[in-house]
């Protein structure tokens, strides 16, 4: 048979098994929930990692939890692949659909069930966007407190299921130590609990290991959150350093000193000149990494705290120091931070986003590497850093359109991976696998911790319908990705291959 002939057959199968899944979901579904004309699911292709997409079958909108259950039971029946997605804006290709799939949105799911301001928890549905939940908290004094650069339009079912940061991770935790209960279907549409109400549930503890499961184990429809009160006063230190490797250092130095700010982030020379040409956040541009540190609480802690971190930073070789005065201005200078990512889309076609995280006292080491990379390379790289946990946030710069830069991109960023895993990090800290690290969990991971992996997905999803392809690597991927390191000369790190 010959290429094009399996094509016309390939394509004759798509369309008979489309037509086979449009068929009982449409008996499950009212008309405008359904949508499987390319035109209607070409918007579904991929989440925020462009650079890699596909048309599912169908897409399912469901409008009530019946309607979910019913879908899932359907494609369980079909044995057709199920990819829950929330707002798209994942990084790591984690809502990407499966070609034979159906993609399952939950974005009408995006009421806020309640909120008790004594207990201090928010009952929200997975399709409520992330900064929704502070704003309906604010009449009580309270918010939710993770906050990812996007949270304007990231949901809180999208977070579950990557254990999302922000900017304010340090003080107060990620997803998973922010959420109480998660409630949902397992891929068969029955009903799941992990958690509870309490501070404690009975039997195993399985709420971590559905949070930042990337949709693999089961579909989130409904979060329990911990809100914390508003704090008083906040204010944010800007410091400059003429050095990435005193500033690496001056964050250590913080921690050192027994000061846990409410955040602290860092932005290399070039991040910063692409953020200050979008927002005019008053940056230093001649500096070659600033700190935005930030303090909050009472305004005797706040003012306390200021100057004891300004003190450190002075001491660690901070060339400007700069406090903000009001609250204005502390929006100003966080302003740059959380535009980090749409500033450098106004300066390049397209680019991929890291995810690392590594000690912090190497945050000075792995910026030098990457500068060396760029050279190898031929692509611009610009960094933001959760410096406070050593979570990274490289962006390489490329053209999509050109087959020889993204396979440069892509290589750039596996290196970035490996080199972090060999100072002692992780490939990930919010962003997830996805379908983007699928090469890299072969080096961090040995064969036998993979397979664990996979007996945990197994024993919620049997037949591997939820999500499939995504986080866990097969045998032979990662057999075909050792050979093709050794083919390409490029083992930067000998002792981390594991495949």
């Amino acid at each position: 048979m010959t290429t094009h002939d399996r094509q016309e057959s390939n394509a004759v199968l798509r369309a008979e098994r489309q037509a086979e899944v449009v068929r009982a979901l449409a008996a499950v579904l009212p008309d405008h929930a359904l949508l499987y004309t390319a035109e209607d699911t070409t918007p579904y292709e991929c989440d925020g990692l462009t650079a890699y997409r596909q048309r599912p079958l169908a897409v399912a909108l469901p409008e009530t939890e019946d309607q979910v259950q019913a879908v899932l039971r359907t494609c369980h029946a079909l044995q057709v692949p199920v990819v829950a997605r929330g707002a798209g804006t994942g990084l790591s290709g984690g809502a990407m659909p499966h070609p034979l799939g159906v993609t399952l949105s939950l974005a009408k799911f995006n009421r806020i069930v309640s909120i008790d301001p004594l207990a201090q928890t928010a009952v929200v549905q997975a399709g409520v966007r992330n900064l929704a939940i502070s704003e309906a908290a604010a009449p009580f004094g309270l918010y939710y407190a993770p906050d990812p650069s996007s949270q304007i339009a990231c949901t809180i079912g999208g977070n579950v299921a990557e254990n999302s940061g922000g900017v304010h991770c340090l003080k107060y935790g990620l997803t998973l130590h922010n959420v109480l209960k998660v409630r949902g279907y397992t891929v068969e549409g029955e009903p799941v609990t992990f958690g509870a109400d309490a501070l404690d549930a009975p039997g195993l503890d399985l709420l971590p290991l559905v949070v930042g499961s990337e949709g693999m184990l089961a579909v989130v429809l409904e979060v329990t959150v911990r809100l914390v009160p508003k704090p008083q006063l906040a204010r944010c230190i800007m410091a400059s350093f003429d050095d990435v490797r005193r500033a690496g250092e001056a964050v250590a130095a913080v921690i050192a000193a027994g000061i846990i700010p409410a955040g602290l982030e860092m932005m290399d020379k070039p991040m910063t000149a692409a953020v200050e040409a979008f927002v005019q956040a008053g940056y230093d541009l001649e500096a070659e990494a600033i700190l935005l540190c930030e303090s909050d609480g009472t305004p005797e802690e706040v003012a306390e705290e200021i100057e004891r971190m300004s003190a450190v930073l002075r001491s660690a070789g901070a060339t400007r120091i700069a406090v903000s005065r009001d609250e204005a201005e502390r929006l100003r200078f966080w302003s740059g931070r959380k535009n980090a990512f749409p500033a450098s889309g106004r300066i390049s076609p397209d680019y991929m986003c890291m995810d690392s995280t590594i000690p912090r006292k190497r945050l000075a080491d792995i910026l030098q590497a990457i500068q060396r990379m760029e050279q190898t390379y031929g692509l611009r790289c610009v960094n933001v850093f959760h410096a406070g946990d050593g979570n990274l946030h490289p962006l390489i710069l490329f053209d999509a359109n050109d087959p020889d830069q993204l396979q440069r991109a892509e290589r750039f960023g596996a290196d970035i991976l490996e080199t972090s895993v060999a100072m002692g990090g992780t490939i990930t800290g919010e962003h997830g696998v996805g379908v983007e690290k699928l090469n890299s969990m072969c080096v961090q991971f040995s064969p036998a911790e993979r397979e664990q992996m996979m007996a945990i997905k197994r024993a919620f999803d049997p037949r591997g319908l939820l999500n499939p392809g995504k986080v866990i690597p097969t045998l032979q991927r990662c057999a075909e990705y050792g050979k093709m390191l050794v083919r390409g000369g490029r083992l930067p790190h000998p002792d981390l291959p594991r495949f």
